[in-house]
């Protein structure tokens, strides 16, 4: 499947009537979208996923679910879509609508033979109605009709649940490389989910464990029903404030950045009035310290995370203990056979081999010699069985217990030490940067006894205040929300007890009995598809990360793990050891969730367009070699990629792409608004430098 054209009308910063055509070859699949920041790259992704999924689209992605909850709901949502200078002139003769066209060709329809899709999805802000239409070789048809546009969509091209992994920022899927916490690692488990199609699955048994409540809660009596209901709707009341606390934290942000652009905003009015420096300068000098800031930010996140495993380092040689304790208790539970069985059958098995040696018809010498070392070699096993027994079980460690313990030690046995010496470091030298740019900026604001300064200083002294307020206030909600979360927590643990004393009626314990038995089987079904999965995403992890890296043997192997809800991967080195993925670069973390994504989308099966917006972002030039040349060719029969030239695509990592290139354009500004321009793929940089108004720095 691949996408033929796009055409936006009106669609924000796209005004008027704006195409892109693809014409997508089968030995050049990539096509290059090149744009300043702010001309339109993510308003791109955002028209795509919009135009296929509407009101849905918030299932897509959090970033849209939190978009349409700022503007107030989904049609509120659609008026910000309209392009700015369109709805400020709605009033006179000038259109009022906005709708974005996707044609899709090579689609393969069951039942119904196609060389092309339209998809039309359009909304009119004066009659404040959406409109989507689908056209199959030109005409409407029965069938998407019967079966709904947006079922048509979800089930015929490409699954909402999935589409983010189709449709992604390449800096962003770092996340997936970082998900440590029990919370983060369901998610990553509820897109593999996803992905390898188990979601229909692990809906059928949410819905039963929905059924199974249901019965328990209608054998409460009537007495117990007071308490229920309490327990119940303190849940609910629980779950309404956090989301209260949350939309609270979120607003102060909101405020936060505001106040921050005013301050920045009094700032340079201040470095005029004191004439020091050129805007441009300070500019520069913002840019560098907000750097530093954001720096500074993931080094404390860095130095904290090793802080955390300080106190085990310091153990020492109790750690070594606990170590070995836990090692003889994983590998007890691996051969957790019960001694007295294996014993007896050891002991049957010995009786049956001496009693057929008569039919051999040895002679009374080598049958001696055979009898004695079949005894000493059952002799051995039973004293092994012994041996395994000898100890005790002081922990009972689960498995995902385990290898969480497993991945700090070995890393507390090899790099701990360098990398908090580094981190150490790191510390120390942008603190001294970030003092030396902050003083710079101070330096060239104006004379104190410049009036008109003073009065701005004095208003960004203000702003700034009431900046720390709003923080302060933050860390308050972010405190409270820990709160809430723990007494939620503690109310649903008082329910699942409370629910266990409840009597069923006959006719609800036999259907409780049933629902209880589907359950488990579909659970079963769920833990099988996911343990014959994960073998092949291994391999397609593993194959991913030894073509993209420049590292040989750098990561040996690749493990996933599957625990209930819950899928980890660890990365081993060449020792078997589990590596820890906060001590990979920012860069290689990329590189790991690039392979992951890959992957995914590899095993998904299904055959769409991969839209990467920030591509080659933190990858250094040997990576992003390996990036061009072995990921973009291979991820899909159709790859858009939207760079800032210069700065996420040079001039020689064109080069290295331009064989796979079939298509460039360039996104230019003009008059508050943003259209494509064309460019022929060996001149893409060359026009670019003669044309300063669409080059990319």
């Amino acid at each position: 499947m691949k996408i033929d054209r796009i055409k936006f009308q009106n669609f924000r910063i796209y005004k008027g009537v704006n195409e892109i055509i693809f014409s997508p070859k089968p030995n050049k699949n990539i096509s290059i979208i090149a744009g300043k920041n702010g001309f339109g790259k993510t308003t791109f992704l955002t028209s795509l996923i919009w135009v296929f999924y509407g009101k849905m689209m918030s299932e897509v992605e959090d970033k849209y679910k939190k978009d349409i909850k700022n503007a107030g709901g989904y049609d509120k949502f659609l008026k910000t879509l309209l392009n700015r200078d369109v709805k400020s002139n709605h009033d006179t003769n000038v259109s009022s609508k906005f709708s974005v066209e996707v044609e899709l060709t090579d689609i393969l329809i069951p039942s119904i033979p196609c060389k092309s899709v339209l998809l039309k999805r359009s909304y009119d802000l004066k009659t404040e109605t959406e409109e989507l239409k689908i056209f199959i070789d030109g005409l409407e048809n029965e069938l998407t009709k019967d079966v709904g546009y947006e079922v048509f969509i979800n089930d015929f091209i490409l699954p909402r649940e999935i589409a983010k992994f189709f449709f992604f920022d390449a800096e962003k899927i770092v996340s997936l490389a970082e998900a440590k916490s029990k919370a983060e690692l369901r998610n990553l488990s509820k897109a593999y989910s996803e992905v390898l199609g188990i979601k229909k699955y692990e809906d059928l048994k949410k819905n039963l464990e929905i059924l199974l409540t249901k019965l328990r809660r209608s054998g409460a009596s009537p007495l117990q029903q007071t308490k229920l209901i309490s327990l119940v709707d303190n849940e609910k009341e629980l779950n309404g404030f956090i989301e209260i606390n949350e939309g609270k934290q979120l607003n102060i942000d909101k405020e936060i950045l505001n106040h921050k652009i005013n301050s920045d905003n009094l700032q340079e009015k201040l470095i005029r009035e004191g004439n020091a420096i050129t805007l441009e300068e300070l500019q520069e000098m913002k840019k560098e310290r907000d750097d530093l800031k954001e720096n500074a930010i993931e080094i404390k996140s860095n130095l904290k995370k090793l802080l955390d495993i300080a106190p085990l380092v310091i153990s020492g040689n109790k750690l070594a203990t606990l170590n070995k304790q836990l090692i003889y208790e994983h590998k007890l539970h691996s051969n957790s056979i019960d001694r007295d069985l294996l014993i007896e059958e050891l002991a049957i098995f010995s009786t049956s081999i001496l009693s057929k040696l008569e039919l051999l018809k040895f002679d009374s010498d080598t049958k001696s010699i055979v009898e004695e070392v079949l005894n000493n070699t059952l002799a051995e096993k039973e004293s092994l069985v012994e041996s395994i027994s000898e100890g005790k079980i002081l922990l009972d460690f689960t498995n995902e217990q385990f290898r969480g313990f497993e991945a700090v030690y070995s890393n507390i046995k090899g790099a701990f030490s360098s990398q908090f010496n580094v981190v150490i470091q790191e510390v120390k030298n942008n603190r001294i940067l970030l003092s030396r740019v902050q003083q710079s900026i101070r330096q060239a604001e104006a004379r104190k006894d410049n009036h008109l300064a003073s009065k701005i200083r004095e208003e960004k002294t203000a702003i700034d205040d009431k900046i720390a307020t709003l923080i302060e206030g933050k860390s308050k909600l972010i405190e409270e929300l820990g709160g809430l979360k723990t007494n939620l927590a503690s109310n649903n643990k008082v329910l699942s007890e409370y629910e266990k004393n409840f009597k069923l009626i006959k006719t609800d314990q036999k259907k409780y009995r049933v629902t209880l038995k589907l359950l488990e089987k579909i659970s079963a079904i769920i833990q099988k598809i996911k343990e014959d999965k994960k073998y092949s995403l291994q391999k397609s992890i593993l194959l991913g990360l030894n073509k993209i890296m420049h590292k040989e043997d750098f990561i040996y192997d690749v493990r996933v793990n599957v625990l209930d809800d819950v899928m980890d991967i660890d990365l081993l080195d060449k020792n078997g050891d589990v590596m820890d993925k906060n001590s990979l670069s920012k860069g290689e973390q990329q590189l790991y969730a690039t392979a992951l994504l890959k992957a995914l989308v590899d095993e998904s099966g299904i055959k769409f367009p991969v839209f990467i917006d920030s591509p080659l972002q933190k990858f250094d030039k040997y990576h992003s070699k390996n990036i061009i040349k072995e990921f973009y060719p291979a991820i899909s029969d159709q790859v858009v990629l939207f760079p800032l030239l210069e700065k996420e695509l040079s001039e020689l990592e064109y080069e290295y792409l331009k064989p796979n290139v079939n298509k460039a354009f360039v996104i230019e500004n003009r008059n508050d608004g943003s259209s494509f321009k064309s460019f022929p793929v060996n001149k893409l940089f060359h026009h670019l430098k003669q044309e300063v108004d669409v080059y990319s720095n």
